[in-house]
């Protein structure tokens, strides 16, 4: 368990590889959240390690400006530094006495990229429906040490539909970490029928097995904290409980489930932190929970009902194959941050107007945080009275922590975050092939339109050949035909990736100037030490979500 401030040798925990079987009935409500520890570190990693958290809270000197959520007030401001150009750092001459020779074999390469990936093939009749989601890839490479994503898959066991989500954690992966082992459970509750949420409620009263809300769909690395289990199944039984007593026996809106079960969420998250635990670890777990902070995209994917519902500036794109075969790239979310006018907009009118200079500066809330949206966070959502009075009677771990001590300037009229995910619906159509939910990593390195082209070939197998274009750099004869035979033997020969996701972290990794995957440049970056890492990438996490064209078609015309 990494405790924050500053890099500090600690121990990691040794985890069982045994999992628990979530699709299994529940013998107890403990077994409901099968837990991971918030702050554990990939499985690769040797059992001490150094915390070099990329948060205030840390105030590590290996800040890059460009990337981190939060911005540095001025007395933090000498330890950051811009982000450099990739490039300067590899050709540098005097970067170091001895320069770094070293780099890693394609099957080195190969390794990194495929640890954390996994890959799931929905059944072609589950015994209630046939499946319009053939499957899905996923894939995660740090950045971070530990990582700060997370990812989420699940199929909605006692209703209809598929449940997927990136999350991306912000000064540490408490809450990432949080979010994505408890949001699923608040949108499956939030879309059940009154009939089942009281025979839930009267297994738990007449102490018989629950019935399975959902089956997971996780890789061995991502795990479950078991400490906080029993916490988050009381919170959970709160909430359907008051769902059973709101119950006005309409059916319910996918969209209405997803913004209450995003706002439930939050909202209990911050609950916690203020009532506290008498054991002292989840005492320090719920608090670092709600002062650190995660956005998440989640989609929701029934028949040809596909909903996102997105807080904060990981996105949702829709891949399209055109009648030509080309692929386009549709937007499924909007980024909650200072680049989205409507966003500023709708901050600005919740605000009196003698803040409006204040509320966005140099692109950031407040002049902190990049997001506008997010989960967890609570220093920009509680009062500071409330604040102060959780510090002070927190544990020493957390009042010694000087970012948590910290006020936001100009800090008058909170909360100025809000968890309330905006959602979008989709009718799926025979011509959308797949969905993309990533992370803000992936989306800082590649465009969506290069997005949807790679995926797509990947999945089709065909390439749409594009002039190669130099961009101004001067090419010899012998480097064009260099580039001419690496396209061919790109095309004759079987991808290496058996997953869309890391297929698209090649890209996004190793694409040099022409657009092609160069694996010096690939072998450069994944060799970087954790300390430079952070400074020309984030954490990329992918979930490449492939639809079938045949069961939509047919919905479709069923419909009509």
């Amino acid at each position: 368990m990494c405790v924050c401030p500053g890099p500090r040798r600690i121990a990691i925990p040794v985890r069982s590889s045994r999992l628990p079987l979530l699709s299994d009935a529940m013998p107890a409500p403990t077994h409901l959240f099968p837990l991971i520890r918030s702050c554990e570190i990939s499985r690769i990693c040797s059992t001490a390690c150094y915390c070099h958290h990329k948060h205030l809270c840390c105030f590590s000197s290996h800040f890059a400006h460009g990337h981190f959520r939060y911005a540095p007030q001025k007395r933090f401001a000498a330890l950051y530094r811009p982000k450099e150009n990739f490039n300067h750092f590899i050709h540098a001459r005097d970067y170091a006495s001895t320069p770094q020779r070293f780099y890693l074999t394609p099957p080195q390469v190969n390794s990194i990229l495929k640890a954390n990936e996994y890959s799931f093939k929905v059944p072609e009749f589950d015994g209630k429906n046939v499946s319009s989601v053939l499957g899905f890839d996923s894939n995660q490479l740090p950045a971070n040490a530990p990582i700060e994503d997370r990812r989420s898959a699940a199929t909605c066991l006692q209703t209809r539909g598929m449940l997927l989500g990136v999350f991306d954690g912000h000064a540490g992966c408490a809450c990432a970490q949080a979010v994505s082992e408890r949001l699923f459970y608040y949108i499956a509750v939030s879309l059940l029928p009154h009939e089942t949420l009281l025979e839930i409620e009267n297994a738990v009263e007449s102490g018989r097995a629950l019935l399975p809300i959902l089956q997971w769909h996780k890789h061995p690395n991502d795990y479950f904290s078991k400490e906080a289990s029993k916490l988050y199944f009381n919170s959970l039984r709160t909430y359907w409980q008051e769902l059973i007593d709101l119950n006005s026996g309409e059916t319910t809106d996918v969209k209405e489930a997803l913004i209450n079960a995003f706002k439930r969420l939050d909202n209990d998250i911050s609950l916690e932190a203020q009532v506290g635990d008498p054991n002292s670890f989840l005492n320090y777990l719920v608090l670092r929970v709600a002062f650190s902070g995660a956005t998440a995209c989640v989609a929701h994917v029934d028949g040809v009902d596909l909903h996102v519902a997105n807080t904060g500036d990981s996105r949702a794109m829709l891949g399209v194959q055109e009648e030509d075969g080309s692929w386009s790239a549709v937007n499924l979310s909007y980024d909650h941050n200072a680049q989205n006018e409507r966003e500023v907009e709708r901050v600005k009118t919740e605000h009196p107007k003698s803040e409006e200079k204040s509320l966005v500066k140099q692109d950031r809330l407040l002049g902190l945080l990049m997001p506008f949206r997010a989960f967890g966070d609570v220093k920009f959502k509680w009062s500071i009275e409330l604040q102060k009075r959780v510090v002070e009677s927190g544990p020493d771990q957390l009042n010694d922590n000087e970012y948590t001590k910290f006020i936001p300037p100009n800090y008058h009229t909170p909360p100025y975050l809000t968890a309330e995910p905006e959602v979008i619906h989709h009718k799926l159509r025979p011509q959308d092939k797949f969905l993309v939910l990533a992370t803000d990593g992936l989306w800082e390195t590649m465009h969506r339109q290069d997005v949807a082209r790679i995926v797509g070939e990947y999945l089709t197998g065909v390439h749409h050949q594009q002039p190669i274009a130099v961009g101004g750099y001067k090419v010899t004869l012998g480097q064009m035909h260099g580039l001419l035979t690496e396209r061919r033997a790109r095309i004759s020969s079987v991808f290496e990736d058996q997953n869309a996701a890391t297929h698209l972290i090649r890209h996004a990794v190793g694409n040099n100037e022409f657009g092609t995957v160069d694996h010096e440049r690939l072998s450069k970056m994944l060799s970087l030490p954790e300390e430079l890492a952070r400074m020309y990438r984030d954490d990329i996490t992918i979930i490449v979500v492939q639809f079938n064209s045949h069961v939509i078609g047919a919905c479709q015309n069923e419909e009509l």
